[in-house]
């Protein structure tokens, strides 16, 4: 005979699937981060094209701090998110196939140039550009 204990704890067994189902989802990862983690190296930490590795690179990185200054005070959203996606070709960044870009900036947008709804790499481009926004002097 199964008792009303065993039976609590069935129930509880029975929910932990249900339960890791309903977690909420990991918290996204903000410009900041995603700068840090991809773009520091080279550009600095300030965005100013200092970073560890810019004096290794054939070609100086860019001072991402001037973009706006660079365009008459301009910061151009659509431009500098296509610099990151790749629809725009940085020399200096290389291929886009290049494993330091891999699958993660590559632009997910259709033949006639749409956004394609729920883009990961959409989303990180518009928070890569929301932060470097923040950057400009």
């Amino acid at each position: 005979m199964i008792d009303s204990r065993d039976l609590r704890i069935a129930a509880l067994i029975a929910l932990i699937p249900l339960a890791a189902a309903c977690e909420p989802p990991p918290e996204p990862v903000g410009g900041a981060e995603l700068f840090a983690h991809h773009c520091a190296r080279c550009h600095g930490s300030a965005g100013d094209g200092t970073g560890p590795l810019a004096a290794e690179l054939p070609v100086r990185p860019a001072n991402l701090r001037t973009i706006a200054a660079r365009s008459g005070g301009n910061f151009d959203d659509a431009a500098v998110m296509a610099a990151i996606d790749g629809r725009r070709s940085v020399a200096a960044h290389g291929p886009r196939e290049m494993p330091v870009w891999g699958e993660l900036f590559e632009s997910e947008f259709s033949a006639d140039g749409a956004p394609r709804p729920r883009s990961t790499a959409l989303l990180r481009s518009r928070l890569l550009t929301d932060y470097v926004r923040t950057l400009q002097d």
